[in-house]
């Protein structure tokens, strides 16, 4: 419960201000001016502070400047007479949270307090996040404690309260919807939904339906009407993941709604106002899917407000033995097992493979090796009888590189340490693209999913690039 401190020089106004604010569920405790008023901010610490702006001895702003001396975070609300914005001004300007003027109105102090304890809250928690993850390297689901991790924790620290929308880019599997989670859980609406939805996962016949909602009559089947993600995502977070693979009438219908914060639902007459941060998320590079038409220039403008790119755990290996033991601890609980940690062997391991599928295949290696193991440590026997298969292609070998954004560095897909795709000089990046999508699936003995994996692009888009290829008659040539 929030404590408020009311300082009233007058006490019939302090006596009523005080039981006006407890009536509505606070703790309230009283003081007769400024310097009575910082002496109980400094014995009771309250997170909020009503005081009137004119008292005798220490006036308002003085105790408004005393508290901001502070190591501690305290909403000052300045309490003002009729006709005195320029005082309020000054106060805001000096820090203050919010201004009511005499004679108060109950309705927009309760509203003040009401947002400023929200704040209060948040602020706290994000303090507490911040201790935690200098001592531990967690942020929320995500662990790391590289410089490159740590510029992205900072990043999402600093856009997590606001309502922007955030643009999440990485290969598959490194944890873009942990960042999305993380950007939840530190804003002001991680007591509100999160829903995530796979664009590339929905069929494009349905993916408007599962979006936008339908009425019941819209097209034949809907014998109800339903709530799309939006509705469902009302007042949280709502996650685009693969935004590239949505259809562009979609995608028109989604950058209307982001702009004017009202949706229509399928068959619907009128509009529906929605309140949803929006998050998206995408395997491709942004800028080459603008440019080859599978994402609307102006919906990747909305979207990329801010930027987080999820780096390849490849480019971060000093963060696995770090990420191994979180979840070690996390499936240790999920599957009631106990596990003690990893050996040595294990990690040595562990550091030497190229994870072509980033911390999501790092996940399923440790969840299988803590079921088999049951409890004590994790031991080589426990890993996968292959595991290790894959390799880092060598420096020396010229290997189709992916471009970058944002001054990323490059990196080199992983294949088969035998399987090496050598490119001449003048092949197009097309044809580079062909060749190491055919090797990578031969290398794979044709597993789609695992070779859209190592590739770091959906099955979806690999299953389309498949059908450009056998138009092409290109589908078996080497």
């Amino acid at each position: 419960m929030n404590k408020v401190l009311i300082v009233e020089d007058e006490p019939n106004a302090r006596t009523g201000l005080a039981e006006l604010v407890a009536s509505w569920g606070y703790r309230t405790e009283v003081a007769g001016d400024g310097l009575e008023g910082l002496e109980k901010v400094q014995q009771w610490s309250p997170s909020i502070v009503v005081t009137d702006l004119r008292m005798p001895r220490m006036d308002g702003l003085q105790l408004l400047d005393r508290i901001s001396e502070l190591q501690t975070k305290i909403a000052v609300i300045m309490v003002t007479a009729q006709g005195s914005i320029e005082s309020a001004v000054d106060a805001m300007r000096a820090g203050a949270y919010d201004f009511v003027q005499k004679p108060i109105d109950p309705v927009r102090l309760r509203t003040i307090l009401q947002n400023a304890s929200r704040q209060m809250g948040a602020e706290l928690e994000l303090e507490i996040t911040r201790r935690r993850l200098k001592e531990t390297g967690v942020l929320g689901p995500l662990i790391g404690s590289s410089p490159r991790m740590k510029e992205i924790f900072e990043l999402i620290e600093r856009i997590a309260p606001s309502n922007v929308s955030v643009l999440i880019t990485g290969e598959s599997g490194t944890g873009k919807e942990l960042a999305a989670r993380a950007l939840h859980e530190l804003s002001p609406r991680k007591t509100k939904p999160f829903v995530a939805v796979n664009c590339a996962a929905i069929p494009e016949t349905l993916i408007e339906s599962e979006i936008f909602g339908h009425e019941k009559g819209a097209f034949t089947g809907a014998q109800e009407r339903r709530a799309g993600c939006f509705e469902l995502a009302e007042e949280g977070t709502l996650l685009l993941d693969e935004i590239g693979e949505m259809p562009a009438a979609t995608q028109a219908k989604l950058l209307r709604v982001l702009e004017d914060r009202k949706l229509r639902r399928l068959g619907a007459k009128t509009e529906t106002p929605v309140d949803v941060r929006v998050i998206a998320a995408t395997n491709k590079e942004p800028q080459l899917a603008v440019a080859a038409g599978e994402l609307r220039g102006d919906l990747y403008y909305r979207l990329n407000v801010f930027n987080i790119h999820m780096p390849p755990l490849r480019e971060h290996m000093s963060d696995v033995p770090l990420i191994a033991q979180g979840m070690v601890e996390d499936m240790n609980a999920r599957h009631h097992c106990s596990v003690s940690g990893l050996t040595d062997a294990v990690l040595d391991k562990l550091m030497h493979y190229p994870w072509p599928g980033n911390v999501r295949e790092l996940r399923n290696t440790i969840e299988r090796a803590v079921i088999l193991a049951g409890n004590g440590p994790l031991e080589l026997k426990h890993l996968p009888a292959n595991f290790g298969e894959l390799g880092f292609i060598p420096p020396n070998h010229t290997a189709f590189q992916r471009p970058t954004s944002q001054g990323a560095a490059p990196y080199r897909e992983s294949v088969s340490s035998n399987e090496i795709v050598e490119l001449e000089v003048g092949t197009t990046v097309d044809e580079a693209e062909r060749q190491l999508i055919l090797k990578t699936l031969e290398s794979t003995n044709n597993n789609k999913t695992r070779a859209a994996e190592i590739l770091g692009i959906s099955s979806k888009t690999l299953q389309n690039k498949l059908k450009e290829y056998a138009s092409a008659g290109l589908l078996h040539e080497a």
